[in-house]
């Protein structure tokens, strides 16, 4: 009798608990009273992430009358905000003034040359484009006939991706990098010849949801090295340890991956540990990479608590890099957080400058990002592309094992600093083309003093960068008649080698030669698949005519033999067309997306 009075008090508490649930509503605007879609809202008592919708408004449940909630937009300065559920309200959020600082300056990922902000600006004003990453259009290739690309090894968004379609939720727009989702697989590589840094491959082929259009496909594959005869590494993990970490798949995920990197090391390389959180400070000493016991110890007793000082272990984990420095060797931060910096520098323009002053002392960063609800994959993208390195995203164990072991050369050793390729088509053959991903952030194309800026590549590295093509009527006619001579692009890809100021190029002529989709290769439509993906979850205006079975019908026909991650892409396409087909519509007054 006793048990069921408790069950029936247990009831009657949470039927009130959640009979008392308040609706937050609002709208974001900037200075100028103009309306901001896709800003993020964090609800700091669940740790919720929100977007405001294409209206700038925002309707959120919450649990208490009385919440706060942060908003933040890349451009803009963050807003932290008190509100009561019983006001509508109403957030201005203010533009961050451009500095003159090469430090400060936005990073373009492409660049079109010629093509002025005026021309650009046209891009921003539909409808379905307004976001943290503006999707590349059309460029008319006579007027506009070169552009450019920052290559890196970056995968962390597919990988994201993953854990969002995984937890059955839907994917924010901002967080899909189709050239991230390319990099993920390692597709099609090619050893380059002897003593040569890079090889490249094009290939022009029909383009599956457009047949009106054509795929022009860059196959760019890197050095490989001997990790026998590998330079010694001056590793130093900077591990966050504030109060946010303490979750299964935070910390604890950490831990496991960062012991799989330690049994990697060799005896002549070396590691520090520095943790911040409710304390900042040095853990480790450098040690050897013999020594794996002393080190696996160190690892298993991080424990979790405290704010995020965020500024204060990277100021230190680069210290301690410097104080044992290696000349001619891999000198190199490894920050694994989830990105909540709550303590010192916080937003992205302050870390930015703070990474763009280290990374001139030859010491390299990896970011390896993990956690969900306040994750912050703006920040930890920032870190890597002014730190001169890589970002992966830990989603679970077998990421972990991915990154930090199976591809332990990519994701640790440079072949080739600021890479950048450059594009320069033929209009004879090119009527108009449009490169997919690589989309800049909306701040950098308003930002006048935005610049390109090459990336990191590391060993074994492959990546197939696409561009969509309208073709001309001399090359309609070409294909028809089977003619398949006159070139169709040059291709200059720049680069320096690691710790070396001088800068290298190397030159590559893309004849015209059309392949039929029948004898193209297995990994170009699986390419086509993974952009595919990429650009239905994005909602692109591109593919219009493009249904999720489109995507699973080709993905299959160019999965090969056992590649288990190829059939996981097409296991987590089916549960994305299950999640987005069966998402009923919000109605009007409902929270925006």
């Amino acid at each position: 009798m006793k048990a069921t009075c408790h069950i029936l008090l247990l009831l009657l508490f949470s039927s009130s608990v959640f009979a008392q649930q308040f609706y937050v509503r609002g709208e974001v605007k900037d200075e100028a009273g103009n309306v901001l879609q896709n800003v993020t809202i964090l609800q700091h008592k669940t740790g919720y992430i929100f977007k405001t919708g294409s209206a700038g408004t925002f309707g959120i449940l919450a649990n208490q009358q009385i919440d706060t909630f942060s908003f933040s937009l890349d451009g803009y300065d963050k807003e932290r905000v008190v509100v009561n559920a019983d006001n509508y309200i109403r957030v201005k959020m203010k533009l961050q003034p451009a500095s003159v600082s090469s430090a400060k300056r936005d990073k373009l990922s492409s660049q079109i040359k010629g093509l002025g902000k005026e021309e650009q600006k046209i891009w921003m004003t539909g409808d379905e484009t307004y976001a943290s990453l503006l999707e590349n259009h059309f460029v008319n290739a006579k007027k506009f006939p070169s552009t450019g690309m920052s290559l890196n090894v970056d995968r962390a968004s597919y990988s994201n991706i993953r854990r969002f379609i995984t937890l059955k939720s839907m994917v924010p727009p901002d967080a899909v990098r189709i050239e991230e989702m390319l990099n993920y697989f390692n597709l099609n590589y090619h050893q380059p010849d002897p003593g040569k840094i890079f090889k490249i491959k094009t290939t022009l082929s029909s383009c599956p949801w457009n047949p009106d259009n054509q795929l022009f496909y860059i196959d760019f594959s890197s050095q490989k090295l001997d990790l026998d005869t590998l330079p010694p590494s001056n590793l130093v993990f900077l591990i966050d340890v504030s109060g946010s970490m303490d979750m299964t798949n935070r910390l604890p995920l950490l831990k496991s991956a960062f012991r799989l990197l330690v049994n990697n090391l060799r005896d002549k390389d070396s590691v520090a540990i520095v943790v911040y959180g409710g304390i900042t400070g040095v853990m480790l000493n450098t040690t050897s990479g013999k020594e794996k016991e002393k080190i696996l110890k160190t690892i298993d007793e991080l424990e979790p608590g405290g704010s995020t000082p965020g500024e204060s272990g990277v100021r230190l984990a680069y210290s301690v890099a410097r104080n044992h420095y290696i000349n001619g060797g891999n000198n190199r931060v490894i920050l694994a957080t989830d990105g909540d910096f709550n303590v010192g520098m916080k937003t992205e323009a302050e870390l930015d400058e703070l990474i763009s002053r280290q990374r001139e002392s030859g010491i390299y960063l990896t970011c390896l990002g993990v956690g969900m609800g306040n994750y912050k994959d703006s920040k930890i993208q920032t870190l890597a592309e002014r730190g001169n390195g890589n970002f992966a995203y830990l989603d679970n164990f077998k990421e972990a094992e991915k990154v930090l072991l199976k591809e332990f050369t990519q994701t640790l050793y440079a072949v080739a600093d600021d890479v950048y390729l450059n594009v320069n088509f033929n209009p004879e053959y090119v009527k108009e083309y449009r490169l997919i991903g690589f989309d800049n952030k909306v701040g950098a194309l308003r930002d006048s003093l935005a610049i390109i800026e090459g990336g990191e590549i590391g060993s074994g590295h492959s990546m197939i960068a696409m561009f969509e093509i309208i073709p001309t009527e001399i090359n309609r006619g070409a294909i028809k008649d089977n003619f398949t001579t006159g070139k169709f692009a040059d291709l200059n890809l720049r680069y320096r080698l690691p710790g070396n100021k001088v800068e290298n190029s190397c030159s590559y002529v893309s004849n015209f030669e059309f392949i039929s989709s029948e004898e193209l290769d297995k990994c170009y439509h699986f390419s086509a698949a993974v952009s595919m993906f990429g650009s239905l979850l994005r909602s692109s205006t591109f593919i219009r005519n493009t249904d999720w079975n489109d995507i699973i019908v080709l993905g299959e026909s160019a999965t090969t033999g056992n590649n288990l991650l190829q059939k996981e892409f097409i296991n987590l396409v089916q549960q994305a067309k299950t999640l987005y087909l069966t998402k009923p519509k919000k109605k009007k007054g409902n929270q925006d997306d």
